[in-house]
Formats: structure tokens, C-alpha cells, sequence
């Protein structure tokens, strides 16, 4: 890899506005455009950057592919235990209502952490595939 000064810079600058900017996208889905697809999305494709610059080894160092396995995970967790609370809180399943004492509170709540859960799984998902495909350059496959 060659040491290129302007883009490791450029990298190092940009990455930590994407970064922001995924979480803009997620907390601004229920206003308009966006959600935790976009975000999650986005917020790999800011690893993937620093993957392409500084090499997958040292992101991997970073960001181990266990931990990003485990987010895919995580998130499913997350989506699917809002639905258990609002059930055991004696509403239907993802019946948001349940989450507060306002139903208008409670929709807002409950899509948030729907969509968190949604941006948690996005992000690992995309990151191991990012992972998968750029291990297998380096073995000439």
C-alpha cells in the first residue's frame, strides 16, 4: 500500500462527518427522509473508507469482525424486544402507545428504538460483508 499523506489526512478529517451525519440521518427518520437503513448504511460506509485508506487490518483492530457479527445481532434484539415490552406492558406487539404516558410520546420512543435497532443490524450486516469481500482480495480469490 502506498503511504499516501493527502488521502490518509483527507480520511481522517472526513470520516468523523459521516459519522454525524449517520446519526443526523437516523434521529431526523421519523421528520422526513431517512431511518436507520440509511444511517446504518452510511455509518459502514465510513468504516469501509478507513478500511480502503488505512487497510482492513488496522480497522479490523479497531472494529473486530466479532464485535460487528454482533451487532448484527444486537439490533435484531433490540427491534424485537421493544415489541416484548409493549406486549408485556399489555399492548400489542410494537403497539408504541404502551412506551409512554403520552401515545404521541410513545410513538416517537418506539420508533426510535425500532430504528435503532434497524441502524444496529444494517451496520453489522454491511460491515461483514465489507470484511468478507476485502479479506478475500488480499488471498487472490
Amino acid at each position: 500500500m502506498r503511504d499516501d499523506f493527502i488521502v490518509r489526512v483527507g480520511a481522517r478529517i472526513v470520516t468523523p462527518f459521516i459519522v454525524t451525519f449517520a446519526l443526523y440521518v437516523h434521529f431526523h427518520g421519523d421528520f422526513g427522509p431517512g431511518g436507520g437503513f440509511q444511517a446504518g448504511v452510511i455509518l459502514a460506509a465510513a468504516f469501509a473508507l478507513l478500511a480502503l485508506v488505512y487497510g482492513l487490518e488496522a480497522v479490523q483492530r479497531v472494529l473486530p469482525p466479532w464485535f460487528v457479527r454482533g451487532c448484527a445481532a444486537l439490533g435484531v434484539l433490540i427491534f424485537a424486544g421493544v415489541g416484548v415490552v409493549t406486549m408485556l406492558l399489555g399492548h400489542s406487539y410494537l403497539g408504541y402507545n404502551a412506551l409512554a404516558h403520552d401515545p404521541k410520546h410513545g410513538q416517537h420512543y418506539g420508533i426510535l428504538l425500532v430504528e435503532l435497532g434497524v441502524l444496529v443490524t444494517v451496520f453489522g450486516v454491511m460491515t461483514t460483508i465489507f470484511y468478507l469481500f476485502a479479506g478475500r482480495a488480499g488471498r487472490g480469490e
